[in-house]
């Protein structure tokens, strides 16, 4: 089986180069790849390194909290961060708290052994579910101390298959798992892990530290002007139809819209800004106008979104109707009904938990969308007991970065 993995691993990155050269996130997939090693060769034979690994930007958030203490605490550490998806590494290539911050090379047998050789981390934090074969292994045979954090197993999942095998003896490389729920430490326990705590989720430390941040955006609060705002993060063509359709059709006089889309191709929100009947505003274009005027704000940059949940007074988060959902934390924490689209959030403990517990609703077309949002802003103490429930939830579980680093300052030397 090992044998045909590498085989497989070398011909899909062939096929992935030649489709580069028609698809410029896939150019960014490889090109970015090209100076991974020009970047490590930085590092010297006596630094002492810590390595964090995501997949993409959503697995960086649950990373970050964990970097920023690792910083306060191992001062004299070099930290490495890698990504694998070009959306994680545009955005975050230049976070201040790394050292150095590249793409993870391709799952080959030479490129790993390369990237250790290299890196020679005292410790390999990987996020949530980034299970590479020969990346794994060769952490082992290095004896690098390998731990999973914000982890969470499913038993669809394949390492929990009668014909997972060779998949689930790389689970046996790591030395330790910090994962999200009970469900999630039956599955390895059944399987003979049982060097598993159940930690939560780190997100829920960096969102909850979101709050004694200052949030304030001038241009916000302008267009705001103390009226019912919605903000929807993140979303994607099939977001906004939804959205669209309720702000054309729907809409009240005393009610305002903020879109983030998560593609900010001006052509994009070009055609998004079309579509909209209602006065629209791009946020580039918030200089020397009235924004109060307006009655809908769409956010064309990256990097705010965080912020203006915070003055919101119920939030759509996008994604779940398209690829993927996206961070229904971000909004939560300000205590505000969390609106989402799709069925396919079973991979989210958040969304189901919050579901489960009335602090979140989620729609399958545009007639739900209508609905939810028309009751949300004629109903104020719906609003407010929802928003009640989703803080308290993510207060309530609070603490994985203190129970990692705990680990962390008995295992590695200061």
């Amino acid at each position: 089986m090992n044998f045909l993995y590498n085989i497989l691993i070398h011909v899909a990155y062939f096929i992935i180069q030649c489709l580069s050269l028609f698809n410029k996130k896939l150019k960014l997939f490889v090109n970015g790849r090209k100076e991974t090693f020009k970047k490590l060769a930085s590092i010297t034979s006596n630094d002492r390194v810590f390595w964090i690994h995501s997949a993409s930007l959503g697995e960086f958030e649950q990373a970050r909290p964990i970097i920023e203490r690792l910083k306060i605490k191992y001062p004299n550490y070099k930290i490495v961060v890698t990504f694998f998806s070009p959306s994680g590494y545009e955005i975050r290539k230049n976070y201040n708290l790394a050292d150095i911050v590249c793409y993870l090379p391709f799952d080959t047998k030479r490129n790993v052994k390369r990237i250790i050789k290299l890196v020679h981390p005292d410790l390999a934090v990987i996020v949530k579910y980034e299970f590479w074969p020969n990346l794994l292994n060769q952490l082992k045979k290095s004896n690098t101390k390998t731990i999973l954090v914000s982890g969470i197993f499913r038993q669809d999942q394949l390492f929990f298959k009668s014909y997972g095998k060779w998949m689930r003896k790389f689970l046996h490389t790591f030395s330790f798992f910090f994962v999200q729920n009970e469900s999630s430490k039956k599955l390895l326990n059944d399987i003979n892990l049982e060097n598993v705590n159940v930690a939560s989720d780190t997100r829920f430390d960096r969102v909850s530290e979101i709050l004694s941040q200052d949030n304030t955006i001038e241009t916000i609060e302008l267009f705001k002007n103390n009226t019912y705002t919605v903000v929807a993060g993140s979303t994607w063509k099939e977001d906004d139809e939804c959205i669209v359709n309720y702000i054309n059709n729907q809409t009240k006089k005393d009610e305002k819209f903020i879109i983030a889309p998560h593609n900010i191709d001006k052509i994009k929100i070009e055609e998004l800004r079309n579509s909209i009947l209602e006065k629209v505003i791009l946020y580039s274009e918030r200089n020397n106008v009235n924004l109060s005027d307006y009655k809908v704000l769409i956010i064309d940059n990256i990097g705010l979104l965080t912020k203006i949940y915070s003055y919101a007074n119920a939030a759509y988060v996008g994604g779940g109707l398209a690829t993927g959902l996206h961070n229904i934390l971000e909004p939560a924490t300000f205590g505000i009904p969390v609106v989402f689209g799709g069925n396919k959030h079973k991979k989210f403990q958040e969304a189901l938990d919050l579901i489960a517990i009335g602090g979140a609703k989620t729609i399958l077309n545009t007639n739900d969308f209508s609905n939810i949002f028309t009751s949300l802003k004629k109903d104020i103490n719906l609003r407010v007991k929802m928003g009640n429930i989703n803080q308290n939830y993510i207060q309530h579980n609070v603490g994985a970065t203190q129970k990692i680093l705990n680990y962390i300052e008995k295992n590695i030397p200061s």
